[in-house]
This record gives structure tokens, sequence and C-alpha cells, in this order.
């Protein structure tokens, strides 16, 4: 097997691509021959030494991969040699072989491309437990996202929309604003030449969104807080934008509004249950066409740095694939 090695968390520059043994799976876990891998903001953090997870070097990066499992170790029983998976584990997934926990393993239907799969996990969980368990999200309401045009940030206009509620999506370029429209965002905002409180006012006739999905942090959080309508929910997804935002708290005793946390890894360990009931809904949303990770671009395996490099670089819209021939 080949795999993307980070010996020294330093950087992307540092990660090196090499030939190493294919492993066997221990008890409890699987061998998955990997054909996709996306990239999320959180690969990028780990190999900076970032990220508040941080593995045991050498690592491989690569948090989310869809594959075919080759080969099963002791006691796993519901999943067989020859399964289509994907995988969301943290780690593994830019390499052409992985070994990964069987019971982080979601089964895939047939009609399910790996390259959708590859992409899926992550956002769709992130924003259905964000907007619809944390946000308690309901149909009429007014949805302001930030990032828009990002993964999470699609997966967040898509689910907003099935639940019924009005779209406003902020990106940074407007051909991002247009993607984000065809996404089925109803207003968009572009912050970089909109002032943001203003356009929001007037796009809410001054009430303000109800619900504010924020994956970026920054500048931009306060600004969008102080604008929230009356019992407003402000979901704290993640800090994209590299700056953790402070808040003065007395805004949130002037707007009746609350600032709440999203931490979706953890909901996943604390509440598998509840986790694996949504993850079921959620596939069979995509089966019924309602939803679909939108890929901007796919790129071999080992052209890695590069596909860093684009996603570093702001441009990508929806989400990166790294593919194994």
């Amino acid at each position: 097997m080949h795999a993307w090695l980070c010996e020294d968390p330093v950087g992307v520059d540092a990660l090196t691509w090499k030939e190493l043994p294919t492993p066997a799976p221990a008890k409890g876990q699987v061998l998955i021959r990997i054909q996709a891998a996306s990239l999320n903001f959180p690969d990028l953090l780990i190999v900076q030494n970032k990220y508040q997870f941080k593995p045991e070097l050498p690592f491989v990066p690569g948090s989310e991969y869809a594959g075919v499992i080759e080969a099963v170790g002791e006691g796993v029983t519901e999943l067989k040699v020859g399964q289509m998976v994907a995988c969301l584990s943290g780690t593994g997934g830019f390499a052409t072989h992985t070994l990964a926990p069987a019971k982080l393993c979601m089964p895939l239907p047939p009609g399910f491309p790996p390259v959708d799969a590859a992409a899926f996990i992550m956002i769709y969980a992130t924003s259905h437990h964000a907007l619809l368990d944390r946000g308690q999200l309901k149909a009429g309401e007014t949805v302001l996202v930030l990032g828009a045009a990002g993964g999470v940030g699609m997966s967040a206009i898509q689910i907003a929309k099935i639940a019924g509620a009005r779209v406003i999506a902020a990106a940074s370029t407007d051909d991002k604003c247009a993607f984000c429209q065809q996404l089925g965002a109803d207003e968009t905002i572009n912050y970089s030449t909109q002032d943001l409180r203003e356009r929001l006012k007037a796009l809410t006739e001054g009430k303000g969104p109800d619900v504010i999905y924020d994956p970026v942090g920054g500048a931009f959080t306060e600004a969008a807080f102080r604008s929230i309508g009356w019992r407003g929910r402000h979901l704290v997804v993640g800090f994209a934008a590299g700056e953790i935002p402070s808040i003065k708290i007395n805004l949130a005793l002037i707007k009746g509004a609350s600032i709440v946390g999203v931490f979706w890894g953890d909901f996943a360990r604390r509440e598998p249950a509840a986790n694996a009931a949504m993850m079921q809904e959620l596939v069979g949303w995509y089966a019924q066409g309602k939803i679909k990770p939108q890929i901007d671009r796919q790129m071999p395996m080992g052209e890695l740095k590069a596909a860093y490099a684009r996603m570093n670089s702001r441009q990508v819209r929806g989400k990166l694939v790294l593919v194994n021939d």
C-alpha cells in the first residue's frame, strides 16, 4: 500500500508519499481499499498541529473516505469482504488502504458512488445535528449561513430548505453566491462587497435571522450576532477564518438569543442511537435526491498537496475529493 505520511506536523509540505506494508485488521477492525477520500478543513489543521485531536506520530491524514472492505478482523460480523462502506475515522484516508474500526463504517446502499460517499458524512451529519437538533430550526424561520459555498455551508443550505426555512447564504464572491443560489438559497450576501449587517437588515425587514449557521468565526461572527432576531440561535460550528472570535455577553441578553455549541463528533460518541437514526435519515434523503454533495473537483490521490493548496486559497465550492486509480 501507499500513503501520505505525516511524520512532523509542521504543514502540508512535510507530507511524504510512502510505500508501507499493508496491515491486517485487528479485533473489531476492517481493512478498506480506499476508492475516494474528501478533503475537510480539519485535515489541514491536523497536519499543522492546530487541531484539537492530535494523533500519535507518524500518522496518515484524511478523516473521511469510502471504499471496499478487503478483510475483517476478529469479532466483526456486521460487515463482510467486498462490501462498500464510508467511514469518518479522523485519520487514514489519504492512502490506498487503511484500517478502520468496524463500528465507524457506514454500509453503502446500491447506487451510492464512492466519490459522493467520501464527501457525505462529515458535512451532512454536522449540519443536520446543528440545524435540526441544536438549532431546533422550524419551517418558516430564516437561516443565515456563513461560508455558504464551502462543504458544510453547502449541506446547511440543502438541509435548511428540507426543513422549510428561508435561507440567506453569505459568501465571499459573486461566483460563490451564484453557486449558493443553485443549491437553493433564497437570498445571498457577498460580504466582500456588501455590509453584512445592513444587507441582513434589508432582507429581514429589520427582524434579523432566527438561526445563524457559523462555520467561519473571525470578524463576521460578531457582525452576524448583532443582527440576530429575538430568541435567535447562533450555531458555533467552526473557525475556518482561523480566528476564534470573542463576543460581549450582554449582546445575548439584549437579543434574548442563544450561543449554541455544535460538536457533532462528541454527539455521535455520547448519543450513538440518536446519531444512527440521523444517519439513516440522511442516507434516505440522498436516495430520494433531496441532498447531494456538490464536488468542486476530483483529483488523483497523488495530487494531495495541490488539493490542499486549492482549499487553502478559498477557491473551493462544495467538496474536493481525492481518488485512487
